[in-house]
């Protein structure tokens, strides 16, 4: 089979093509021939040596697909030889790839596949973090920043899905009616790049004037110098979600906490998934559901042949995407 391979740390430009054995699955694995990988930002640092998990050279990047089951390990009751599934894996970025029947799902049948691809760490994430770690209730104000990726544009959506208010914050004008055709009843448009003091001050009165009392929730995948302004809009007792670092980890002032009593609250999905993989699968079912009803539509700005996989990790990278980079196998 052909895979993209990391033989070494660096950008998408280190990633070569190769002809690699077939894999075989083991016990309580499936074998999945690859329809679609959905990209996401962890995948662009993974290959660096960035991210908190660091599989042993060469591997294939893309931890996200969707396909069609060709065999299944021992142990396997769950799945059979062409079932369509949608899966956690290792190595998505090739022909074949094998994933824990634990961290597979099977797909609706009128589910395409390569939207299916797009649904366990997106919103998968968002629906774990929004319901189990933070609790958003129908009536309440919800921050979204960087609303127009595909973490932030799934968060948009399925705040709107929980009845919340929704506020999106975006790095570009460009990316204002994306956000709003998500569910965003307002879209803030923030300066992209290193804040100073007097710019982050704005910043956080910015936040401050499009909800005044404060926002019961703050959803940050972004992180950088953003979180501190966000930090300070928030409500008496608000949630604010930590979801990644796309603009790198911030430094928190813990007074800011303090003075406003609220919570700051991890969102880790893959490993609570791992370590909870029924009501992992409970909620799969109902982002299904919720895709069956039309309350969620995942937005797939672009598609990329197998060939061009490296541009998309590149595009991903630069912090380019707008909702979510599917590369077709």
């Amino acid at each position: 089979m052909k895979a993209l391979l990391s033989y070494e740390p660096g950008g998408p430009e280190t990633l070569k093509m190769a002809s690699v054995p077939d894999p075989t699955p083991g016990s309580g694995q499936v074998l999945i021939r690859v329809a679609a990988v959905s990209l996401n930002y962890p995948d662009a640092l993974m290959i660096e040596d960035l991210y908190q998990v660091r599989p042993p050279r060469p591997f294939a990047p893309g931890s996200e697909a969707a396909g069609v089951i060709v065999s299944v390990g021992e142990g396997v009751e769950r799945f059979k030889a062409g079932d369509r599934v949608c899966a956690l894996c290792g190595g998505g970025l090739a022909e074949l790839a094998l994933a824990d029947a634990s961290k597979a799902y099977q797909v609706p049948d009128d589910m395409p596949l390569d939207v299916a691809s797009t649904l366990i760490i997106t919103y998968g994430t968002n629906l774990h973090g929004l319901v189990d770690r933070v609790g958003l209730k129908a009536g309440e104000t919800l921050l979204v920043l960087g609303a127009a990726g595909g973490v932030g544009t799934s968060a948009v959506e399925l705040g709107k899905a929980l009845g919340a208010r929704v506020v999106g914050a975006v790095s570009s004008p460009e990316k204002e009616e994306v956000v709003r055709a998500a569910g965003a009843e307002t879209v803030l448009v923030y300066p992209r790049g290193a804040l100073d003091k007097a710019a982050s001050r704005a910043l956080a009165d910015q936040f401050k004037a499009a909800c005044p009392g404060g926002y019961d929730v703050i959803y940050d995948p972004v992180g950088g110098d953003y979180a501190e302004p966000a930090l300070r809009s928030i409500a008496w007792e608000g949630r604010y979600a930590v979801i990644g670092f796309a603009a790198g980890i911030p430094r928190i002032p813990l007074n800011l906490p303090l003075l406003k009593a609220c919570s700051l609250v991890g969102v880790y999905y893959g490993e609570w998934s791992a370590r909870n993989p029924e009501p992992a699968r409970q909620e799969m079912d109902q982002l299904f559901r919720l895709w069956s009803d039309g309350k969620i539509k995942p937005l797939i700005s672009q598609r990329y042949p197998f060939e061009r996989a490296c541009d998309a990790l590149a595009l991903m990278k630069n912090r380019g995407a707008i909702g979510k980079l599917v590369v077709t196998i």
